[in-house]
This record gives structure tokens, sequence and C-alpha cells, in this order.
């Protein structure tokens, strides 16, 4: 079905663009939220990823999935949103972190424990954070991580690693 709404939203039928749209945006959703750890900026990203997909469509050569050539472009309007809120608080003279993410549920517990995870998760540098996000959040192997981050599966299992040690100082705990 999919394969049939992406040729024509690509032909520019504006109807299956909706209907791909409306199936996909759960998802596309859900994914937003779990890099931004915020509903109101899930949506704003969701929203932004709709309107970039417009053009993107495209673009979709069907080489991967669908959903992998999806995922990717949902964490490139998250890092653009990211940015963007950094820029906003950097010129506010504003360093905290968003206060929203307080009353946000966490992804997959509602401990303050599971917060305070997720919280240091999304401040690891970026490929280390789009690895642990993909990997244990999305419940993505280190290939299909590999897949939508660009790179191999090696690499992932790197990043993988690499955050490991450093949640471990950033929680100041001895196994993560």
């Amino acid at each position: 079905m999919d394969a049939t709404l992406i040729e024509s939203a690509q032909q520019g039928d504006r109807r299956a663009f909706s209907a791909l749209v409306e199936a996909h945006y759960e998802f596309v959703h859900a994914v937003a939220w779990r890099w931004s750890g915020n509903v109101s900026d899930a949506e704003d990203i969701a929203q932004d990823v709709c309107v970039k997909l417009a053009n993107a469509i495209k673009g979709f050569r069907g080489t991967s999935r669908f959903r992998t050539w999806l995922y990717t472009l949902t964490l490139n309007a998250a890092r653009d949103h990211q940015r963007k809120r950094s820029r906003e608080w950097r010129n506010a003279g504003n360093f905290v972190a968003d206060p929203a993410f307080a009353t946000a549920e966490a992804a997959n517990d509602n401990s303050d424990q599971a917060e305070e995870l997720w919280a240091a998760v999304r401040a690891l540098p970026e490929k280390q954070c789009d690895a642990v996000l993909l990997v244990y959040a999305e419940g993505l192997t280190h290939a299909a991580a590999a897949d939508v981050m660009g790179c191999s599966e090696a690499t992932v299992s790197w990043h993988v690693h690499e955050a490991r040690k450093r949640l471990k100082i950033l929680l100041g705990r001895e196994t993560v």
C-alpha cells in the first residue's frame, strides 16, 4: 500500500500524500518525542517533517525502506529543532534545560530515574545520542540504526559503547 501511495504522492497526488502522512504521523510524532523529550517540541518537529515531506518525497528512491528513510528525515528535523532551541537559549542568555521536560512522561517508565536517564542521553554528543535512542528507545538493531545514521554497524556499536561510558560519568553510577 505504501508503495502505491508513495508513487502517487511523488507525482503530485494530494490525496495520496495526505493518506501517507496520516498513515505515518503517529510514528513520526513518537520518534520526535523520544528525541526531544517534550510533547510540544515533538508536535513542532512532526509538523516540520510533514512540511518537509511534501518536497522530500520526490527524492525518495526506494533504495531503503520508507520507514528507515522517514526516520532519517525525522531525525534531521529533530536535530534542526534542537539547534534552533539552543540558539534561542543562547540568545536569551538562558542556559538551563527545557523546564517542560520535567513534566513530560518518560519514554518507558514514569520514574524520576528514567527521566534522569533520558535527559542524560539527550545531553550526549549528537552521534552517541542518536545511536542510543535508535537502539534502546526505538528498539532497532545496530544494523538498522546504521542504515538510519548512514554509517557502519561497527560505528553504531562504538557510539553506544562510548555513550555508556559517558552516561556512567554523567549519572555518577558504576553501571548503566
